[in-house]
């Protein structure tokens, strides 16, 4: 049975100008159960600007009256057989329908593009028991968390010596550089599908779109005139928690083993804290087949936020 809108309330789609009231209204979801709202006004705005969604048919605003009660968005990117999902309603009947919704437009989307199947992809905060019930419900099966780790920087931090051979190119301006870092970040995320990036024209496109990323932001690092790993940085917790986001960090496998990735991570540290930023964040997939989250325990950070990613597999008829 399909669930219903409750009567008396509104659905249009959202635009970048509701932005703010979107941040708003997920902070007001997410603040009760972190402390703290999760989502800035840069990461709202900067996913409503990238290329792959489509505002018009795949975003739904529930309103009641002049108040937005409910958010969702269904977005396939790239050649990619998923279509992420994301709901934030208080209301479980606003939840629901917003769900229902937003997972029959993902239907929609794979058939168009011709797809066989498609993977229905959601992350839930873990301490929502309510969405992780409604997932269950609907035949999701959890497949992974991702950890939101953070280091805070209280002192300065003093800028490690590179490993031998490697020489950072900091800033990707010219499309050579953005097409060694493209080829390393999609070389070094090929055992994680969810993770490799998009086509290369897509890709640009989707960095170019964002307010809180720039150029300068993306670091190449050689051995011996080779690129072999990627850090990509980002600004979309300055505002709200005056800490860089480590987007990307990739090395090729090859280049594994001499302390490049520690390198990277502690080179921006070090930037980080020179830049009077108090934390340094990113996120990880504790699936990751290379042992990234003991990486990041490592070297100091640690987790703060806890998100479960639940999965379900639809084949499609056409």
């Amino acid at each position: 049975m399909t669930a219903a809108l409750p009567a008396g309330l509104t659905v249009q789609p959202a635009e970048l100008a509701d932005a703010a009231a979107i941040t708003a209204q997920m902070a007001a979801y997410t603040t009760p159960m972190l402390g703290f709202p999760k989502h800035s006004y840069e990461n709202v705005a900067d996913y409503l600007r990238d290329p792959a969604i489509e505002l018009a048919s795949g975003s739904w605003l529930v309103h009641d009256g002049d108040e937005l009660v409910g958010s969702a968005t269904a977005v396939l990117t790239g050649a990619r057989p998923q279509v992420d999902l994301d709901v934030f309603a208080a209301d479980p009947a606003v939840a629901a329908w917003l769900f229902a919704t937003a997972s029959a437009r993902a239907v929609d989307l794979a058939r168009t593009a011709g797809l066989p199947e498609v993977k229905l992809h959601f992350g839930q905060l873990e301490q929502d028991a309510t969405t992780g019930r409604m997932l269950a419900d609907a035949g999701f099966d959890r497949s992974t968390a991702i950890h939101l780790m953070r280091i805070n920087h209280t002192t300065p931090a003093p800028a490690p010596e590179p490993p031998a051979g490697v020489k950072l190119q900091v800033g990707a301006f010219d499309d050579a550089t953005k097409r060694a870092a493209h080829r390393v970040i999609a070389e070094s995320f090929a055992t994680q599908p969810g993770a490799v990036p998009r086509p290369y024209d897509e890709w640009v496109a989707s960095r170019e779109s964002r307010s809180a990323f720039d150029w300068s932001q993306l670091t190449v690092a050689e051995l011996d005139g080779e690129a072999v790993g990627v850090r990509e940085c980002g600004d979309q917790f300055v505002s709200s928690d005056n800490c860089n986001y480590i987007g990307r960090l990739g090395v090729l496998e090859s280049a594994r083993g001499r302390g490049l990735a520690k390198f990277l991570l502690r080179d921006q540290f070090a930037r980080d804290a020179a830049a009077g930023r108090t934390g340094t964040t990113l996120h990880v997939d504790t699936n990751n087949p290379t042992p990234a989250l003991g990486l990041y325990l490592s070297v100091g950070m640690r987790p703060t936020v806890v998100t479960h990613i639940w999965e379900k597999q639809i084949a499609l008829t056409h």
